[in-house]
């Protein structure tokens, strides 16, 4: 019973040390993703200012307004050689290869990442390539966890939430959102919501939401003026505007990757060259709609506060949608869900317009149509509808349209996934052959190491001890199994059967244990996880596995069996019930 219950009490301590130290890593992560967000962002500004103020003076004397043809495609001229030769997941738009890597690589992404995505994404937002900030950060906070957690050699399922932290990070510091971030961590880059990582997650996000508020105050992403539901029958209104909205999502989704094949089947030109090619097509585009230039927010606020003439948002939804396609495919560096929002905001908008005017005394100003349709294409593209309600709520502080709010987003994703089965982040993956969301169920186990519930006061017995002294020792005690030693070297583990079963057959009881172990031995590491515990006792048919040190597998560390992983089961379930 003592022993009982030392063991717990040893138990208890490890993890409370563990999730004290896993809570201080998220923190880490938080901060470092804070300032990143704010580093990438003042990137995009110097590089902005270089391409479209330099190229003015250097080119605009004899150009004219002309010029701005070429910046996006000055842009291209970079950025192709940077992602072709440094890192070819730079390219697009960064959300699925973090969805690829906690899917199928243990979360793990090369450091590289964090810089040269940085870098091409900040020259093509900045040189006017239309792309959003929200790709790229996710895909640089990522990494930031990613590398965190692989420095501290952490377990592949910690990795992942280390990952999940970084992306929540990101989001919440660009967009000042931070229950957004830790939302679109869980529904998107894990696609599960657990309670084992979402304390992790809320921990990274508050932290880079803070630092970010230091550096550009607590603001809301959009100013807009209070909208609200002006009457009951406006609803069959934003029931349309869904409708709409989910339709015109899988447009979207089906446009983007229509320009990246047709760029695809262009094999004269050089990979590293066509973003070239898509720059001078933005450029055209841009010499006469400028709002499609980088990010575009705003022309967004402008449409939220009514003040863009009808003819030009309907004109501006589509050559959006165009300069988008035309960026990305080419093999440019940036977002999707910034265009959703510019996109969304030209077709809400143009629905409120028109609705405003056949039916005045019953709807609301264009400007909520254009707040709610943000949200509809967002949650349309990403089949995310929780996320794009309330990330909307905290990048515009506006809570008086949550009806209507909450039933686009829900329609959109439903038509859109009618139409559509694959998300824009998803259907990238889909189009390699990978199904990021197979058997995807939820581990109430994922997180828990083997030494959060290892026995570390280990029985052992000494290779040179006789089968006789073996059998006495192991009465003694209720273990099926022993780890065997030769000095302080682990060399074989041994069962009572086994030793049973050789007296038995020789009845010769004086023989050494040296002469019946098998030397192959099936170990575990303190970091791995009870998942992967429970395979490999399932591969080799026994009960329990020393666990050794990774530096050293013939270093005993402790022992975990079948009892203990009942254990951390009814631990996890407790707490996941709590």
């Amino acid at each position: 019973m003592k022993f009982t219950t030392n063991l717990q009490s040893n138990r208890s301590m490890n993890y409370w040390l563990d999730s004290s130290m896993l809570l201080v890593i998220a923190a880490f992560i938080g901060l470092g993703t804070g300032f990143a967000a704010i580093g990438f962002k003042a990137l995009i500004g110097l590089f902005h200012t270089g391409f479209f103020t330099g190229t003015e003076t250097v080119l605009g004397s004899f150009l004219g307004k002309y010029y701005v043809i070429l910046v996006p495609a000055l842009g291209g001229l970079l950025v192709g050689p940077i992602v072709y030769f440094l890192a070819r997941e730079a390219k697009g738009h960064g959300v699925p290869e973090v969805m690829l890597a906690v899917a199928e690589n243990d979360g793990i992404l090369r450091p590289r990442v964090v810089l040269v995505k940085a870098l091409a994404s900040a020259i093509t937002i900045g040189s006017g390539g239309s792309a959003g900030r929200e790709g790229p950060i996710v895909q640089i906070s990522s990494a930031i966890g990613s590398t965190v957690g692989q420095i501290l050699k952490v377990s592949p399922d910690i990795l992942k939430t280390l990952v999940a932290c970084g992306a929540a990070g990101g989001i919440s510091a660009t967009f000042n959102a931070p229950i957004g971030g830790v939302l679109f961590a869980q529904e998107v880059i894990l696609g599960r919501f657990t309670t084992n990582n979402f304390i992790l997650i809320v921990i990274s996000s508050v932290i880079s939401a803070i630092v970010s508020r230091v550096y550009w105050g607590d603001h809301p992403s959009f100013m807009v003026q209070p909208y609200e539901l002006v009457s009951p029958e406006e609803l069959v209104f934003y029931v349309v505007l869904g409708i709409l909205a989910g339709i015109f999502a899988v447009i979207y989704n089906k446009t983007l990757y229509a320009s990246e094949d047709l760029f695809e089947k262009i094999k004269i030109i050089p990979e590293y060259i066509k973003p070239v090619i898509g720059g001078l097509m933005v450029g055209f585009i841009g010499l006469y709609f400028p709002h499609v230039f980088g990010v575009g927010y705003e022309s967004v606020e402008l449409v939220l506060r009514n003040e863009l003439p009808w003819a030009l948002v309907f004109i501006l939804l589509f050559a959006k949608l165009t300069a988008t396609s035309l960026t990305i495919g080419s093999g440019g560096s940036g977002g999707v869900f910034a265009p959703s929002l510019f996109m969304g905001s030209m077709l809400g908008g143009s629905f409120g317009y028109l609705v405003d005017k056949l039916f005045p005394t019953i709807t609301a100003a264009p400007g909520a149509y254009a707040l709610v349709g943000m949200a509809g294409v967002f949650a349309g593209i990403s089949q995310a509808p929780i996320t794009g309600i309330i990330i909307i709520f905290e990048m515009t502080g506006d809570y008086k349209v949550v009806l209507p709010l909450m039933l686009v987003c829900v329609i959109s994703s439903l038509v859109s996934k009618g139409l559509c089965p694959e998300s824009i982040y998803t259907m990238k993956l889909a189009r390699r052959g990978v199904n990021v969301r197979k058997g995807q169920n939820v581990d109430l186990m994922g997180l828990l190491p083997v030494e959060s519930v290892m026995t570390v006061d280990v029985e052992t017995l000494d290779i040179n001890m006789s089968l006789k002294a073996a059998k006495e020792q192991m009465l003694q005690r209720s273990f099926t199994g022993f780890p065997v030693m030769e000095g302080d070297q682990l060399a074989a583990v041994v069962t009572y059967e086994q030793v049973w079963r050789a007296i038995k057959n020789d009845g010769d009881e004086t023989r050494l244990l040296k002469d019946i172990v098998n030397n192959h031995l099936i170990c575990v590491f303190p970091q791995d996880t009870i998942g992967k515990v429970m395979e490999k006792m399932a591969e080799g048919d026994v009960g329990r596995l020393p666990v050794v040190d990774p530096a050293d597998q013939q270093k005993l560390m402790g022992i975990i069996s079948r009892s203990d992983i009942i254990e951390a089961y009814s631990l996890a379930a407790n707490s996941d019930r709590g």
